[in-house]
């Protein structure tokens, strides 16, 4: 009998896909990564909910306290973050550095077991061609969660099961229904579990960084309204400025070192191309001439298309940041947000991805 590892954190995807795996003849070991205490998923409630589901199926459930690197991993990472005046996004890094890094190894070292499975909504497949193993969108366009996997490593990838890749969410509630899951009608969880167990992502960083009063100013240096912290600010944004003004204004730059807030109008706030560092190519090699794709700056905004030019080695050497391409978009886009991902894809497959750089961002003229 396939032995595998599915990943609980008590809520209904992660269960369906359990019991998915187990109807198949699945030998499934349920595991759970304690993150934070708390409400929510990932938190005390989580890994409850998750034992119950483990006995449910009759299957064993194994418990990891994954605080400390959850902790360094991720909360001081989003607090170094937003403290400098950048927005990162954790849930990429906590994919492959909190949860299936550390829970492929933990099965394979500690059961046995090659293979481990999500509730998250993407597909994996083998392309002989390449001999790479592919990252695709899930059926359900509404769930998709690939743009969160794009770091994920070829050996992460080959090692791991979606079960709900093919099916909707509308599918999921009913086949938790029918196997009478205990968390069939559990409420969605937040996209971000930070969120879901402080309230807010500014209850969140309240708790890390202190306030501090500052101004709002347009790019010429004139104040125009008061902030109390940089990290209450995102680039792109628009509302909950508190200020006047007969056009609408956007954040176009968070300068940390003078504590101060920079507005502009739309123009201000558009770019036309951008660096990403850290990049991970997925579902093909590093190309070495520049492609056309179609990229993802936000996890709910749509691909539009753009140039993926990939930057010379000596470049990246010089660059502790690793691997880096340059995005040149066919249209100007808001909210190009330093410390966000930029995602690419060839239709279903996501090519390769990485973390929107703070500086080489052109204006629009």
């Amino acid at each position: 009998m396939n032995k595998i590892v599915v990943g609980l954190s008590g809520g209904v995807d992660s269960s369906a896909a359990a019991a998915i795996l187990h109807h198949q003849g699945y030998e499934v070991v349920g595991l759970t990564l304690w993150l934070m205490k708390g409400k929510g998923q990932c938190c005390s409630e989580g890994m409850v909910d998750a034992a119950k589901i483990c006995e449910q199926l009759g299957v064993p459930h194994h418990i990891v306290d994954s605080r400390d690197v959850f902790q360094a991993s991720i909360v001081d990472y989003l607090v170094g973050g937003y403290s400098a005046g950048i927005t990162p996004l954790p849930c990429s890094q906590c994919n492959k550095t909190v949860k299936f890094g550390p829970m492929l190894k933990y099965a394979r070292e500690e059961l046995g077991i090659e293979k481990i499975a999500t509730g998250h909504y993407a597909r994996v497949t083998y392309d002989t061609q390449t001999g790479r193993t592919q990252l695709l969108r899930a059926v359900d366009p509404e769930k998709d969660q690939s743009y969160f996997l794009y770091d994920l490593t070829q050996d992460l990838l080959a090692g791991t099961e979606f079960p709900l890749g093919e099916i909707t969410k509308r599918e999921t509630r009913r086949i938790a229904a029918e196997f009478g899951l205990t968390t069939a009608e559990k409420p969605e969880s937040q996209d971000l579990c930070l969120v879901e167990s402080n309230g807010s992502m500014r209850s969140f960083l309240d708790k890390y960084i202190a306030p501090q009063k500052g101004e709002i100013v347009d790019k010429d240096g004139r104040v125009l309204g008061q902030h109390d912290g940089v990290h209450h600010y995102t680039i792109g944004q628009r509302k909950g400025l508190g200020i006047a003004a007969p056009d609408p204004l956007y954040v176009i730059e968070l300068d940390a070192a003078r504590n101060r807030v920079i507005v502009g109008d739309r123009l201000l706030a558009a770019n036309s191309e951008c660096h990403v560092q850290k990049v991970n190519w997925v579902s093909v090699a590093q190309p070495t001439a520049p492609i056309r794709a179609g990229v993802q700056i936000r996890y709910r905004s749509h691909p539009v298309p753009a140039t993926v030019i990939p930057l010379e080695s000596s470049q990246e050497a010089e660059n502790a940041s690793g691997t880096r391409v340059k995005l040149i978009f066919d249209e100007p886009q808001l909210s190009i947000t330093p410390g966000q991902a930029a995602v690419w894809y060839d239709g279903e497959v996501l090519l390769g991805g990485g973390i929107i750089e703070r500086q080489a961002t052109e204006k629009t003229s």
